[in-house]
């Protein structure tokens, strides 16, 4: 079989597969992150709840700086002279920045250097970027040489499919890509029309959390949509509120469903908090986008970054939302 690059979309689209050219072998993969990155944070996620842990390992860039409005130099390792603590060197190549890694499989690459990043080190090149796709490959493409426990979490269960695909398409436009359509707004009109919608998919995620009744974003199982939203929603009072003004409420007091589940999931939910880490995501947004906060600095609060204490019985919460512009 072929190895195919859609170069012109910016993206690999390798899968890890027994009988394909990428086939799970412990040992043999890589995995390139930032802690601070939300789609790369699906990436880890999945490596946790997968027990992949010991079989892909990882390094990590800095969250800043980000580099110029192109994306060049991007992302960069960590060194003695420019340490940054729960950042790592890479750990493969010992490159200075990400985009060195890009070059090492194709030295014309024009797009931008983007993390995840899944790497092959016996064939010494890069098998996905892609963040969605790991995340399903990596839900049955090591299947064949995990430990039991492990083979039966399935992320992506063939009865709840209809209805992942459903919320996860309206999740992805007006949540995950909508907080950036908001914050990177470049005039008034642009950011009225598109912080509204982020609004409107924290009220239906909110009717849905109350319609299904927890602990997982559809019920009884956790699934990829709790792989996809967990990312966004624990950004979203720390960053989201203040750096991309989403301010039309917050999570922890306007949308107690949806809080609960985080809570739950965050501290409950092995995997989720050790994935989690708000000083990489703070200063990520904060000190990387000079045109939104020029001077860098990061705010404090809120305070704590994520509460405590859970509510078990969740008939016992009331739906909560916020109401809409017209």
């Amino acid at each position: 079989m072929a190895f195919t690059k859609k170069i012109e979309d910016g993206a690999w689209h390798g899968l890890i597969q027994p009988d394909g050219e990428f086939p799970p072998e412990k040992g043999r993969y890589h995995l390139y992150i930032g802690l601070f990155c939300p789609f790369a944070h699906r990436a880890n996620l999945v490596r946790h709840l997968k027990g992949l842990t010991d079989i892909i390992d990882i390094s990590i860039v800095k969250p800043y700086p980000k580099g110029d409005e192109k994306g060049w130099p991007g992302w960069k390792f960590p060194t003695a002279e420019d340490p940054y603590e729960g950042a790592t060197e890479d750990h493969l190549f010992g490159s200075k920045y990400l985009h060195e890694v890009y070059f090492k499989d194709n030295k014309d690459y024009k797009g931008r250097y983007s993390v995840p990043v899944l790497w092959d080190k016996k064939t010494n090149r890069m098998v996905n970027n892609e963040s969605l796709e790991i995340l399903r490959n990596f839900n049955t493409g090591w299947n064949s040489i995990l430990p039991e426990q492990y083979k039966k979490t399935d992320l992506y269960p063939e009865k709840l499919r209809t209805e992942i695909e459903e919320v996860g398409k309206w999740m992805q436009a007006d949540l995950n890509t909508g907080v950036y359509k908001a914050g990177f707004a470049s005039d008034q009109e642009t950011y009225d029309k598109n912080v509204v919608p982020v609004f409107g998919a924290l009220n239906r995620l909110e009717e849905m959390l109350s319609k299904n009744g927890g602990p997982y974003a559809l019920g009884s199982e956790l699934t990829e949509l709790d792989l996809r939203l967990y990312p966004t929603l624990i950004r979203f009072d720390t960053v989201y509120v203040q750096h991309f003004k989403c301010n039309l409420g917050t999570i922890r007091h306007n949308y107690p469903l949806l809080n609960e589940w985080m809570k739950n999931l965050y501290w409950n939910v092995p995997g989720f908090k050790e994935t989690t880490d708000f000083r990489h995501i703070k200063e990520n947004y904060t000190k990387s986008h000079a045109d939104i906060n020029p001077k860098a600095i990061t705010p404090m609060g809120p305070i704590p970054d994520i509460e405590s204490g859970l509510e078990k019985d969740w008939s016992k919460i009331e739906a909560g939302g916020v109401k809409l512009p017209a």
